[in-house]
């Protein structure tokens, strides 16, 4: 197991190591599972004959090694989450990214993780025990580091084999254009509506009075959660609250073991004064029916999906990577707005 880089000394003096490379494999690992507020607990790093655990967590700057990852092209399996990550500690983005999912799919390999493709190319199994791992954890468990190196260690081999592939394909260029869009895609900070983020899974069975329980509770669960830095699950199932609600609005006995002291009475608190809110400041019906499609539109579409899955069968390819059901519906809708969406590698096959 590579030491943890935890110290500004110990990042000054790998950092070297990365200068004759243009391309970097890394990987980062954070405690989303474990924690309300979602933090990077580590970064991995491989270069020829080297394999690196950065620690966050240590606090000490990450600037310089930021500063040497700028001009690298970085090689990431599924780029987007950890791009993400990194953007929210200070990276401001890479010269390029080698996605090797993205390049398995487009080379129509269906099972296309990184655990598949290790096994598929070097026939090494990846343990799955530390998948869901509190990567918090300090010092770091010898099995937990393990698993993070692997996930470094071979990708830049792996990304040598499908660029040889796409080469071969002659599906370069599509590779490129999809990933100067995961870049693009990353940078942008995805936002939810405050007025409808409690509407979890199974909201839409209340209405009413039961709704706004509801809400009420979801909030008394996130601002739970946030106190103790806690996954909202932690302190209640989202079945469990919807549940609560309902007995609530039917003045039914509402009993949850695991709840006791402060945070039972703030339970039913919240409750207790969603219950007593006015008609008009419940939560309104949310209903956006989609416009049904007219004949025209219908049988555009219906040409258009005969179009993409006679090329995804002659190219190998799932048909959702070529053009997903939601664009083949908005090219018959509005095919002006949609066009301008699509990367110039799927219009070319559809033809649009």
């Amino acid at each position: 197991m590579p030491p943890l880089i935890d110290t500004s000394e110990t990042l000054a003096a790998a950092l070297p190591l990365f200068a004759p490379h243009p391309q970097i494999p890394i990987d980062t690992e954070a405690d989303s599972l474990h924690c309300y507020f979602e933090k990077l607990c580590l970064i991995q790093i491989s270069v020829p004959g080297h394999d690196l655990l950065i620690d966050p967590l240590a606090g000490f700057s990450l600037t310089p090694l930021f500063e040497e990852l700028q001009g690298k092209e970085l090689i990431i399996h599924g780029a987007d989450y950890d791009l993400r990550l990194l953007r929210r500690v200070g990276f401001p983005g890479p010269a390029g990214v080698f996605d090797t999912m993205i390049a398995a799919r487009l080379c129509g390999i269906a099972e296309f993780s990184l655990a598949a493709l290790i096994k598929r190319y070097f026939n090494v199994e990846l343990a799955k025990a530390s998948q869901k791992a509190n990567w918090a954890r300090r010092p770091l468990p010898a099995q937990m580091a393990d698993y993070a190196v692997k996930d470094t260690h071979y990708l830049s081999e792996i990304a040598s084999i499908l660029e040889g592939d796409l080469q071969q394909l002659g599906r370069m260029n599509w590779f490129r254009q999809c990933c100067e869009k995961a870049i693009a895609a990353s940078m942008i900070t995805k936002e939810r509506d405050p007025d409808q983020v409690w509407r979890i899974t199974g909201s839409s069975e209340l209405r009413g009075r039961s709704a706004a329980v509801l809400r009420a509770l979801w909030h008394w669960r996130e601002s739970e959660a946030q106190a103790v830095d806690r996954p909202a699950f932690h302190i209640l199932h989202s079945e469990q609250l919807i549940d609560a609600a309902a007995r609530m609005d039917r003045g039914d006995h509402v009993d949850i073991p695991h709840l006791n002291g402060a945070r039972r009475r703030r339970f039913f608190d919240a409750g207790e004064k969603a219950l007593e809110l006015p008609e008009q400041e419940w939560p309104k019906i949310l209903r956006k029916p989609r416009p049904r499609p007219t004949k025209d539109e219908e049988a555009r579409f219906k040409a258009l999906k005969t179009k993409r899955d006679a090329a995804a069968t002659a190219l190998q390819l799932d048909p959702s990577l070529i053009a997903p059901k939601s664009m083949l519906e908005g090219l018959a809708a509005s095919p002006g707005e949609t066009v301008a969406r699509m990367m110039p590698w799927q219009r070319e096959i559809l033809g649009v």
